[in-house]
């Protein structure tokens, strides 16, 4: 029985999910969701249960409310780096949330690495 592509995206968010925290050592974790007209990025603590730093294109202040391109994951990765390292936060685990690593996901991704964040 062939999976559809719903299926197949849980079983890769699941399988994402508990590498993550089999290997978890006390780093925050950098996860993204992309839905079709948005791009959100969050660093969590999951020991604590606290977001450390959030970035979305909805923010006004961005201009970038309703795109979902390269060009707005770039800046969101580049703004969630700033706000990591302001927290205090050098380190993180990616959770691409069952993305394949391409793509917009990828340029967040970069962008966050330029920023100094260290994955």
């Amino acid at each position: 029985m062939a999976n559809t592509k719903r299926e197949l995206f849980l079983k890769r968010r699941l399988r994402v999910r508990s590498k993550l925290k089999r290997r978890a050592g006390g780093r925050p974790r950098l996860s993204i969701h992309r839905s079709n007209k948005n791009f959100y990025a969050q660093v969590i603590d999951d020991t604590r249960g606290v977001t450390l730093a959030a970035a979305s294109t909805l923010e006004k202040d961005l201009g970038l409310a309703g795109k979902n391109n390269i060009e707005a994951a770039r800046k969101i990765g580049e703004l969630i780096a700033e706000r990591a390292k302001a927290a205090g936060v050098e380190a993180v685990y990616f959770d691409r949330g069952g993305r394949l690593y391409h793509g917009k996901v990828k340029a967040l991704a970069d962008a966050a690495r330029e920023g100094g964040l260290k994955f």
